[in-house]
């Protein structure tokens, strides 16, 4: 009998994994795909739709630690004051996965095509978190 309800927990284990590796992961993936083409159209503020409304978000870059989200937002006006300077940006993904229950870790590459300013490019982690029913990035290490 333990045997058995064992078994059930492990396979009922399984389809809650396999529900949020494949819809969750599709969800993460449009956020990205709609901040891709928000930063294209030189909206830093809807890109920024996709982090975590908080004093509490993290923001790792070249110049070291920003904590929340009103620090990184006007860190992203600083460092991409016009749209020659924004680019166009794409992202690649390298690594998807999901270590816990509402967590993702997203580990790929970001190329800004850049004709006046040069091209800029370089490797990002996400930590994304799924926060009243909502996947936000509450971590995002980008060096380049």
């Amino acid at each position: 009998m333990r045997n058995w309800l064992f078994t059930l927990m492990l396979i009922g284990a399984g389809f809650v994994a396999a529900a949020q590796s494949t819809g969750d992961k599709e969800e993460i993936l449009g956020i990205l795909k709609r901040q891709e083409a928000d930063w294209n159209k030189g909206d830093v503020k809807s890109f920024m739709n996709g982090y975590w409304e908080s004093d509490s978000l993290m923001f790792v870059g070249k110049t070291g630690i920003t904590y929340g989200y009103k620090p990184t937002y006007e860190g992203y006006l600083k460092r991409y004051p016009d749209r020659a300077t924004m680019g166009t940006l794409k992202f690649s993904f390298l690594n998807f996965s999901f270590p816990g229950r509402d967590v993702a870790f997203v580990v790929g590459k970001f190329h800004l095509t850049r004709p006046e300013k040069g091209d800029l490019e370089g490797h990002y982690t996400l930590l994304f978190k799924k926060i009243k029913g909502k996947w936000l990035i509450v971590c995002d290490h980008t060096s380049g």
